[in-house]
């Protein structure tokens, strides 16, 4: 089953050091992500899942919540702990919360 958590939930888990990883393509990443957030495009998560840590949640962000809606349910069938982040990055920056620009996982 897989869940979504809203924005507030995330930034709590967030704060506390989640597990992030960012589904949007390099171009969007690149333009504004979740200060810590791993670059993983949709497209590479059925290959990349071991690469992934089975221990603790892994919350899953895009722009707006669809792409990460279909990598945490494939992540989920894979055996890991997925939550998908409801309205995405969108959500995040319309709440306040700090970006980080470029290839860097740290904020701006």
């Amino acid at each position: 089953m897989v869940l979504e958590v809203d924005v507030r939930a995330f930034a709590a888990a967030h704060a506390e050091g989640a597990f992030v990883i960012d589904v949007r393509e390099p171009y969007e990443y690149v333009s504004g992500h979740v200060p810590g957030a791993v670059m993983a495009p949709l497209n590479s998560i059925p290959h990349a899942a071991h690469q992934l840590p089975a221990d603790r949640t892994i919350y899953v962000i895009c722009a707006s919540g669809s792409r990460s809606l279909a990598a945490a349910a494939w992540l989920s069938q894979m055996g890991l702990e997925a939550r998908s982040v409801a309205g995405g990055t969108a959500a995040w920056v319309g709440a306040g919360h700090p970006v980080a620009l470029g290839r860097d996982e740290s904020a701006a």
